[in-house]
């Protein structure tokens, strides 16, 4: 049985890639995907943790996050695609001119 310490190690590395490919990324789709990496590790460290302790709170936690990610994919590709629509590029230092 693997212990829960490997679980957080590699939530946290999961998440550590996450956040230097947003803090590097310039394309939004990239940065989103980073996003749902870092959503996805947090998840993992909550479900980790929830078998740990022996409770289902945690876990019936992820699956309210799981709903709210897949509504955050669902607008923040349709606002990705309307961007794309108006510019050519998903370059964000190209979109923060976009302003009025």
């Amino acid at each position: 049985m693997v212990e829960t310490q490997y679980y957080i190690a590699l939530a946290a590395i999961l998440f550590s890639i996450g956040a230097v490919g947003f803090l590097t990324r310039r394309s939004a789709i990239q940065m989103f995907l980073c996003v749902e990496l870092m959503l996805n590790a947090a998840n993992l460290a909550l479900v980790a943790f929830s078998r740990a302790w022996g409770d289902l709170l945690a876990q019936s936690a992820v699956f309210i996050i799981l709903t709210l990610a897949a509504a955050e994919v669902a607008i923040g590709l349709g606002i990705i695609v309307a961007i794309f629509k108006k510019r050519p590029t998903t370059n964000v230092d190209v979109l923060s001119s976009l302003k009025g």
